[in-house]
């Protein structure tokens, strides 16, 4: 049973191109970020949202200009670390179809290549036009999986941000 998924795998990987080597790393990059921003929220975010009203609950005055400075510097500090690491996993949501284009691309160049050295011999051409589809669908499948969970980070590091600017009150 292992085995034979393990085939099913490398055929598929084999059918697509090298370029569908690079959309896996990609999509594996992009989800271990994902379940790494999920981790965060669910062990350390608590933490560093407690130590930071810590700080700022242990000041004495919180109305001056410098104290609004050192709020805003908190307030900084703890998005940076809420953030974290959502823009590089924008960014491979943003790479994946690009390299299922280029799989395209790279597809269609051994069609052509099949067409001229073999006279358009269908059983070529037909391998050049599945390695330049499954990449393109491949990208596209990784970016609307990544696209699903980067909604939902980015909407929760948006709550968690302007919660925590709530707690940080102003008034002494």
């Amino acid at each position: 049973m292992l085995g034979d998924a393990y085939l099913a795998i490398t055929r598929f990987m084999e059918m697509g191109g090298d370029v569908l080597w690079l959309i896996a790393m990609i999509t594996f990059l992009m989800w271990t970020l994902i379940f790494e921003r999920i981790w965060f929220f669910q062990t350390e975010h608590k933490d560093l949202v407690r130590r930071a009203t810590e700080k700022w609950e242990g000041r004495e005055e919180r109305t001056s200009w410098t104290a609004h400075q050192v709020r805003e510097g908190l307030i900084s500090e703890a998005a940076d670390s809420i953030t974290g690491s959502l823009p590089i996993i924008l960014t491979c949501v943003a790479l994946c179809p690009l390299f299922g284009l280029l799989g395209t691309v790279t597809g269609m160049i051994t069609v052509f290549d099949a067409m001229a050295t073999q006279g358009g011999n269908a059983r070529s051409m037909a391998a050049g036009v599945s390695m330049a589809t499954i990449p393109t669908m491949s990208g596209m499948i990784a970016a609307l999986s990544g696209l699903v969970g980067s909604t939902y980070l980015r909407g929760k590091v948006d709550f968690e941000i302007e919660l925590f600017e709530d707690h940080l009150t102003l008034d002494h």
